[in-house]
Protein backbone atom coordinates (compact mmCIF):
# COMPACT_ATOMS: atom_id res chain seq x y z
CA UNK A 1 0.00 0.00 0.00
CA UNK A 2 2.57 1.94 0.89
CA UNK A 3 4.37 1.68 -2.58
CA UNK A 4 1.21 2.58 -4.78
CA UNK A 5 0.61 5.69 -2.52
CA UNK A 6 4.12 6.63 -3.41
CA UNK A 7 3.81 6.34 -6.87
CA UNK A 8 0.53 8.31 -6.74
CA UNK A 9 2.79 11.17 -5.31
CA UNK A 10 5.60 10.64 -8.05
CA UNK A 11 3.48 10.68 -11.06
CA UNK A 12 2.35 14.29 -11.35
CA UNK A 13 3.98 17.43 -11.52
CA UNK A 14 1.83 18.74 -8.99
CA UNK A 15 3.15 16.84 -5.91
CA UNK A 16 4.60 19.68 -4.34
CA UNK A 17 1.92 21.67 -3.49
CA UNK A 18 0.72 19.62 -0.36
CA UNK A 19 4.41 20.49 1.07
CA UNK A 20 3.09 24.63 -0.17
CA UNK A 21 0.72 24.60 1.91
CA UNK A 22 2.53 23.06 4.98
CA UNK A 23 4.64 26.31 4.22
CA UNK A 24 1.64 28.76 3.61
CA UNK A 25 1.99 28.76 0.09
CA UNK A 26 -0.68 28.19 -2.37
CA UNK A 27 -0.74 25.44 -4.22
CA UNK A 28 -0.11 25.14 -8.06
CA UNK A 29 -2.95 27.33 -9.74
CA UNK A 30 -4.92 25.94 -12.77
CA UNK A 31 -4.08 26.39 -15.89
CA UNK A 32 -6.44 28.92 -17.84
CA UNK A 33 -7.86 26.59 -20.00
CA UNK A 34 -11.32 28.35 -20.91
CA UNK A 35 -9.55 31.99 -21.60
CA UNK A 36 -7.64 29.86 -23.69
CA UNK A 37 -10.29 28.03 -25.11
CA UNK A 38 -12.37 31.45 -25.72
CA UNK A 39 -8.82 33.14 -26.92
CA UNK A 40 -8.60 30.51 -29.82
CA UNK A 41 -12.38 30.61 -30.70
CA UNK A 42 -11.85 34.68 -30.64
CA UNK A 43 -8.89 33.89 -32.90
CA UNK A 44 -10.92 31.92 -35.53
CA UNK A 45 -13.90 34.62 -35.16
CA UNK A 46 -11.55 37.44 -36.15
CA UNK A 47 -10.01 35.23 -39.50
CA UNK A 48 -13.43 34.19 -40.58
CA UNK A 49 -14.59 37.88 -40.16
CA UNK A 50 -11.46 39.17 -41.91
CA UNK A 51 -11.95 37.15 -44.65
CA UNK A 52 -15.45 37.99 -45.37
CA UNK A 53 -14.51 41.89 -45.37
CA UNK A 54 -11.60 41.57 -47.57
CA UNK A 55 -13.75 39.58 -50.41
CA UNK A 56 -16.84 40.63 -50.03
CA UNK A 57 -16.69 44.24 -48.09
CA UNK A 58 -19.83 45.26 -50.28
CA UNK A 59 -22.35 42.52 -48.62
CA UNK A 60 -20.57 43.66 -45.13
CA UNK A 61 -21.19 46.73 -45.81
CA UNK A 62 -25.12 46.35 -46.42
CA UNK A 63 -25.37 43.75 -43.29
CA UNK A 64 -24.37 46.73 -40.99
CA UNK A 65 -26.44 49.41 -42.49
CA UNK A 66 -23.19 51.25 -43.99
CA UNK A 67 -22.51 53.05 -46.90
CA UNK A 68 -20.76 50.34 -49.46
CA UNK A 69 -19.36 53.12 -50.93
CA UNK A 70 -15.68 53.14 -49.46
CA UNK A 71 -15.30 49.68 -49.83
CA UNK A 72 -11.16 50.67 -49.28
CA UNK A 73 -11.89 51.18 -45.49
CA UNK A 74 -13.66 47.45 -45.15
CA UNK A 75 -10.88 46.04 -46.28
CA UNK A 76 -8.59 47.70 -44.05
CA UNK A 77 -10.77 46.09 -41.26
CA UNK A 78 -10.73 42.94 -43.02
CA UNK A 79 -6.60 42.62 -43.45
CA UNK A 80 -6.34 44.11 -39.35
CA UNK A 81 -8.96 41.14 -38.45
CA UNK A 82 -6.99 38.33 -39.77
CA UNK A 83 -3.89 39.67 -38.50
CA UNK A 84 -5.13 39.72 -34.75
CA UNK A 85 -6.47 35.94 -35.42
CA UNK A 86 -3.32 35.09 -37.14
CA UNK A 87 -1.28 36.67 -34.12
CA UNK A 88 -3.64 34.59 -31.58
CA UNK A 89 -2.52 31.59 -32.64
CA UNK A 90 1.12 32.37 -33.43
CA UNK A 91 1.47 33.37 -29.62
CA UNK A 92 0.07 30.19 -28.46
CA UNK A 93 -1.09 29.32 -25.24
CA UNK A 94 -1.42 32.73 -23.82
CA UNK A 95 -1.87 35.24 -26.54
CA UNK A 96 -2.59 38.05 -24.01
CA UNK A 97 -0.85 40.64 -26.38
CA UNK A 98 -2.99 39.94 -29.42
CA UNK A 99 -6.75 40.01 -27.59
CA UNK A 100 -5.44 43.68 -26.06
CA UNK A 101 -5.08 43.90 -30.00
CA UNK A 102 -8.52 43.04 -30.74
CA UNK A 103 -10.00 45.02 -28.19
CA UNK A 104 -8.01 48.42 -29.62
CA UNK A 105 -9.61 47.04 -33.05
CA UNK A 106 -13.17 46.84 -31.37
CA UNK A 107 -12.67 50.52 -30.10
CA UNK A 108 -12.23 51.44 -33.85
CA UNK A 109 -14.99 49.41 -35.10
CA UNK A 110 -17.34 51.04 -32.47
CA UNK A 111 -16.26 54.61 -33.35
CA UNK A 112 -16.74 53.94 -36.90
CA UNK A 113 -20.29 52.67 -36.39
CA UNK A 114 -21.25 55.71 -34.62
CA UNK A 115 -20.20 57.75 -36.99
CA UNK A 116 -22.25 55.69 -39.77
CA UNK A 117 -25.06 56.24 -37.26
CA UNK A 118 -25.29 60.03 -37.85
CA UNK A 119 -24.89 59.51 -42.21
CA UNK A 120 -28.10 60.04 -43.60
CA UNK A 121 -27.12 57.28 -46.31
CA UNK A 122 -26.98 54.59 -43.19
CA UNK A 123 -29.56 52.49 -42.03
CA UNK A 124 -29.71 53.19 -38.76
CA UNK A 125 -31.96 49.77 -37.34
CA UNK A 126 -29.13 48.07 -39.07
CA UNK A 127 -26.00 50.22 -37.71
CA UNK A 128 -27.65 49.86 -34.15
CA UNK A 129 -27.48 45.86 -34.39
CA UNK A 130 -24.19 45.79 -35.97
CA UNK A 131 -22.98 47.82 -33.23
CA UNK A 132 -24.82 46.19 -30.22
CA UNK A 133 -22.92 42.40 -31.95
CA UNK A 134 -19.71 44.35 -32.08
CA UNK A 135 -19.99 45.29 -28.09
CA UNK A 136 -20.96 42.03 -27.24
CA UNK A 137 -17.63 40.85 -29.18
CA UNK A 138 -15.53 43.44 -26.93
CA UNK A 139 -17.48 42.22 -23.54
CA UNK A 140 -15.92 38.62 -24.59
CA UNK A 141 -12.46 40.09 -25.96
CA UNK A 142 -11.94 41.96 -22.17
CA UNK A 143 -12.95 39.15 -20.33
CA UNK A 144 -10.70 36.95 -21.99
CA UNK A 145 -7.82 40.09 -22.04
CA UNK A 146 -8.64 40.13 -18.13
CA UNK A 147 -8.23 36.25 -17.33
CA UNK A 148 -5.21 35.88 -19.64
CA UNK A 149 -3.44 38.76 -18.08
CA UNK A 150 -4.58 36.95 -14.24
CA UNK A 151 -0.65 34.96 -14.46
CA UNK A 152 -1.80 32.06 -15.96
CA UNK A 153 -4.65 31.39 -13.13
CA UNK A 154 -8.03 31.57 -14.24
CA UNK A 155 -9.71 29.98 -11.21
CA UNK A 156 -11.57 31.06 -8.30
CA UNK A 157 -9.65 29.89 -4.83
CA UNK A 158 -11.27 29.03 -1.73
CA UNK A 159 -9.84 28.24 1.70
CA UNK A 160 -11.83 27.36 4.75
CA UNK A 161 -11.37 25.68 8.13
CA UNK A 162 -13.09 24.00 11.00
CA UNK A 163 -12.40 21.76 14.04
CA UNK A 164 -14.47 18.83 14.28
CA UNK A 165 -14.10 16.73 17.19
CA UNK A 166 -12.57 13.69 16.13
CA UNK A 167 -9.21 12.12 15.43
CA UNK A 168 -6.86 12.79 12.24
CA UNK A 169 -6.75 9.18 11.12
CA UNK A 170 -10.79 9.13 11.47
CA UNK A 171 -11.02 11.87 9.21
CA UNK A 172 -8.50 10.86 7.16
CA UNK A 173 -10.26 7.38 6.45
CA UNK A 174 -13.77 8.95 5.90
CA UNK A 175 -12.85 11.68 3.77
CA UNK A 176 -10.43 8.93 1.98
CA UNK A 177 -13.42 6.97 0.92
CA UNK A 178 -14.15 9.56 -1.92
CA UNK A 179 -17.63 7.89 -2.16
CA UNK A 180 -18.66 9.19 1.49
CA UNK A 181 -18.50 12.86 0.08
CA UNK A 182 -21.79 13.21 -1.20
CA UNK A 183 -23.37 12.67 2.41
CA UNK A 184 -21.60 15.92 3.38
CA UNK A 185 -21.26 17.75 0.11
CA UNK A 186 -24.27 18.63 -0.85
CA UNK A 187 -23.54 19.70 -4.23
CA UNK A 188 -22.44 16.33 -5.05
CA UNK A 189 -24.57 13.78 -6.54
CA UNK A 190 -22.14 10.97 -6.84
CA UNK A 191 -18.28 10.07 -6.56
CA UNK A 192 -17.50 6.76 -8.04
CA UNK A 193 -14.03 5.73 -7.54
CA UNK A 194 -12.78 4.28 -11.17
CA UNK A 195 -8.80 2.72 -10.17
CA UNK A 196 -5.86 3.65 -8.31
CA UNK A 197 -6.34 6.99 -6.75
CA UNK A 198 -8.99 8.38 -9.64
CA UNK A 199 -12.40 8.82 -9.25
CA UNK A 200 -15.77 10.16 -11.12
CA UNK A 201 -17.52 12.68 -9.72
CA UNK A 202 -21.24 14.41 -10.37
CA UNK A 203 -22.36 17.74 -9.29
CA UNK A 204 -25.67 19.46 -9.44
CA UNK A 205 -24.83 22.66 -11.38
CA UNK A 206 -27.28 26.64 -11.37
CA UNK A 207 -30.49 25.84 -13.07
CA UNK A 208 -31.19 22.24 -12.37
CA UNK A 209 -28.18 21.28 -14.81
CA UNK A 210 -24.53 18.32 -14.04
CA UNK A 211 -21.31 18.71 -14.65
CA UNK A 212 -18.81 15.58 -14.34
CA UNK A 213 -15.56 15.33 -13.65
CA UNK A 214 -12.73 12.61 -13.23
CA UNK A 215 -9.77 13.57 -10.68
CA UNK A 216 -6.52 12.07 -9.63
CA UNK A 217 -5.09 12.40 -5.86
CA UNK A 218 -1.68 14.25 -6.43
CA UNK A 219 -0.23 13.86 -3.11
CA UNK A 220 -1.65 11.00 0.10
CA UNK A 221 -0.09 11.35 3.11
CA UNK A 222 -1.72 9.24 5.62
CA UNK A 223 -3.88 11.17 8.34
CA UNK A 224 -2.46 14.28 7.30
CA UNK A 225 -3.32 15.26 3.59
CA UNK A 226 -4.89 14.58 0.39
CA UNK A 227 -4.69 16.75 -2.72
CA UNK A 228 -6.28 16.36 -6.06
CA UNK A 229 -6.81 17.43 -9.26
CA UNK A 230 -9.21 16.83 -12.28
CA UNK A 231 -7.72 15.62 -15.08
CA UNK A 232 -8.17 17.00 -18.70
CA UNK A 233 -11.01 17.25 -20.63
CA UNK A 234 -13.35 17.69 -17.34
CA UNK A 235 -16.43 20.20 -16.84
CA UNK A 236 -14.93 22.09 -14.52
CA UNK A 237 -11.26 22.42 -14.22
CA UNK A 238 -10.32 22.27 -10.35
CA UNK A 239 -7.07 21.60 -8.09
CA UNK A 240 -7.19 21.45 -4.12
CA UNK A 241 -6.31 19.66 -0.66
CA UNK A 242 -7.63 18.34 2.45
CA UNK A 243 -5.16 18.62 5.28
CA UNK A 244 -5.96 17.18 9.19
CA UNK A 245 -4.04 19.35 12.04
CA UNK A 246 -4.54 17.86 15.36
CA UNK A 247 -5.66 20.71 17.52
CA UNK A 248 -4.10 22.13 20.61
CA UNK A 249 -5.17 20.86 23.61
CA UNK A 250 -6.43 17.48 22.30
CA UNK A 251 -9.51 19.05 21.46
CA UNK A 252 -9.91 17.44 17.94
CA UNK A 253 -8.78 17.96 14.96
CA UNK A 254 -8.41 20.94 12.32
CA UNK A 255 -9.64 20.24 9.26
CA UNK A 256 -8.32 22.88 6.32
CA UNK A 257 -9.63 22.48 2.51
CA UNK A 258 -8.48 24.94 -0.18
CA UNK A 259 -9.67 24.60 -3.67
CA UNK A 260 -8.98 26.58 -6.70
CA UNK A 261 -11.51 25.63 -9.74
CA UNK A 262 -12.45 27.18 -13.22
CA UNK A 263 -16.38 26.86 -13.47
CA UNK A 264 -17.98 26.39 -16.76
CA UNK A 265 -17.83 29.75 -18.93
CA UNK A 266 -14.99 31.29 -16.96
CA UNK A 267 -15.55 34.61 -15.18
CA UNK A 268 -18.97 34.71 -16.95
CA UNK A 269 -20.02 31.18 -15.12
CA UNK A 270 -19.04 31.93 -11.96
CA UNK A 271 -21.17 35.03 -11.71
CA UNK A 272 -23.67 33.03 -13.11
CA UNK A 273 -23.34 30.48 -10.35
CA UNK A 274 -23.50 33.31 -7.46
CA UNK A 275 -26.75 34.93 -9.65
CA UNK A 276 -28.07 31.39 -8.72
CA UNK A 277 -27.14 31.29 -4.85
CA UNK A 278 -23.82 29.05 -5.82
CA UNK A 279 -21.43 31.03 -3.65
CA UNK A 280 -18.46 29.03 -3.76
CA UNK A 281 -17.16 30.08 -0.33
CA UNK A 282 -20.52 29.88 1.67
CA UNK A 283 -21.27 26.05 0.20
CA UNK A 284 -17.56 25.10 1.28
CA UNK A 285 -18.46 26.55 4.89
CA UNK A 286 -21.82 24.74 4.18
CA UNK A 287 -20.33 21.35 3.41
CA UNK A 288 -18.07 21.59 6.52
CA UNK A 289 -20.13 21.99 8.87
CA UNK A 290 -22.23 18.84 7.65
CA UNK A 291 -18.88 17.06 7.79
CA UNK A 292 -18.84 18.56 11.16
CA UNK A 293 -22.08 16.92 11.84
CA UNK A 294 -21.59 13.50 10.48
CA UNK A 295 -18.56 13.03 12.63
CA UNK A 296 -19.53 14.14 15.61
CA UNK A 297 -23.45 13.69 15.79
CA UNK A 298 -23.69 10.38 12.91
CA UNK A 299 -26.05 12.38 10.57
CA UNK A 300 -26.78 16.19 9.41
CA UNK A 301 -29.37 17.55 11.27
CA UNK A 302 -32.35 19.17 10.31
CA UNK A 303 -33.93 22.04 12.43
CA UNK A 304 -36.01 25.07 12.47
CA UNK A 305 -33.02 26.43 11.22
CA UNK A 306 -32.80 24.94 8.24
CA UNK A 307 -33.96 25.45 5.35
CA UNK A 308 -34.14 23.70 1.54
CA UNK A 309 -32.92 26.50 -0.94
CA UNK A 310 -32.79 25.61 -4.81
CA UNK A 311 -33.28 21.87 -3.82
CA UNK A 312 -30.33 21.99 -1.23
CA UNK A 313 -29.96 21.68 2.30
CA UNK A 314 -28.92 25.07 3.77
CA UNK A 315 -28.22 26.37 7.39
CA UNK A 316 -29.81 29.93 8.14
CA UNK A 317 -29.77 31.48 12.09
CA UNK A 318 -32.51 30.83 13.78
CA UNK A 319 -35.10 33.64 13.68
CA UNK A 320 -38.92 33.81 14.36
CA UNK A 321 -41.48 31.74 12.56
CA UNK A 322 -43.52 34.45 10.27
CA UNK A 323 -47.04 35.42 11.54
CA UNK A 324 -48.20 33.13 7.96
CA UNK A 325 -47.00 30.26 8.22
CA UNK A 326 -47.62 30.14 12.41
CA UNK A 327 -51.86 30.82 11.53
CA UNK A 328 -51.48 28.33 9.27
CA UNK A 329 -49.76 25.75 12.55
CA UNK A 330 -52.26 26.95 14.52
CA UNK A 331 -55.33 26.50 12.55
CA UNK A 332 -53.94 22.76 11.71
CA UNK A 333 -53.53 21.66 15.16
CA UNK A 334 -56.58 23.30 15.99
Amino acid sequence: MATKRQEIRTRTENVEQGRDRQNGRSPAGLKNGNAEKLARGLGWFSIGLGLAEVLAPRAVAKIAGVDDEDTRLIRLFGLREIASGVGIFMQGEHPTEAIFSRVAGDALDIASLVKAFTSSKSSKGRVAFATANVLAVTALDVLCAYQLSKDGTGGTQVRKSIVINSSPEELYEFWHNFENLPTFMKHLESVRVTGEGRSHWIARAPAGGTVKWDAEVTDDRPNELIAWRSLEGSDVENVGSVRFERAPGGRGTIVKVEVEYSPPGGALGSLVAKLFGEEPEQQISDDLRCLKQVMEVGEVVVSDGTIWDNALLTQRPPQPVPGEEMSKSQSATS
